[in-house]
């Protein structure tokens, strides 16, 4: 396969030039610099629930998720996890660790069934510093990640569990999925590790939210029925 996105035959007849669906900052490789990344990276799958990388281990690949959604998460105290954010496809894994440290100060574990490219380290830092559009386009992704990542986390630090699964819900709606019904990608637990809550908690204004009419609620299918009220209990917290 190429870098972002081919079948295994096309693989056997196409490179990273030929790949028609690339992250932006890989848009403005040229030729050679193509070349360097196809020569530098292997591919693999994983099953959902399958971790990726683990929090601690070495820093030396960045990965391409070009299938799939993946979550991002820390361990806490007594094991207990701390889901930062969903990460979609077409997005790099790692990235946040790659200048600041050796090892990955977080783990990511596969949501779906997922496909994924290794870019050898050196070949992405030799990109960065000899193409400065591409290091742009990086610093670009790593910023914005940064950015939603806390102002999410500040949003929810001050709005009780109403608010917090409100905004939990418009997340996935906005951002990840960009509809107004989806499949939670995950268990309740799951989502309360995201917002910060118990999954009694979760699981008891999910129910409220569907009985209300805000939300149809089927097993782990979402369909937001009354937007406007939802944004008001993001808002009001």
């Amino acid at each position: 396969m190429s870098l972002y996105g081919e079948t295994e035959s096309d693989s056997k007849i196409h490179s990273c030039r030929d790949c028609s669906v690339r992250h932006c900052a890989a848009a403005v490789l040229d030729v050679e610099e193509l070349d360097l990344i196809n020569s530098s990276r292997h591919e693999n799958s994983f099953k959902k629930g399958d971790i990726i990388i683990h929090e601690g281990s070495p820093n030396s690949h960045i990965i391409y998720l070009k299938s799939g959604l993946v979550k991002e998460y820390v361990k806490g105290n007594q094991e207990k996890e701390q889901i930062l954010q969903i990460v979609k496809k077409f997005s790099y894994l790692g990235l946040s660790s790659l200048f600041g440290d050796k090892v990955n100060h977080y783990s990511y574990a596969a949501l779906e069934d997922i496909s994924v490219c290794y870019i050898d380290i050196s070949a992405f830092h030799q990109l960065i510093k000899q193409n400065g559009s591409f290091g742009y386009e990086i610093l670009i992704s790593v910023s914005r990640d940064n950015l939603n990542n806390f102002n999410r986390f500040m949003k929810q630090s001050q709005k009780k569990t109403y608010g917090r699964v409100a905004d939990a819900i418009l997340y996935f709606s906005k951002i990840i999925y960009e509809s107004t019904e989806f499949e939670l990608p995950f268990t309740r637990q799951e989502l309360a590790d995201l917002i910060g809550i118990s999954r009694e908690s979760a699981t008891r204004v999910l129910t409220k939210f569907h009985e209300d009419g805000i939300v149809d609620l089927h097993e782990r299918r979402i369909r937001i029925d009354n937007l406007p009220l939802l944004q008001q209990i993001s808002k009001n917290g």
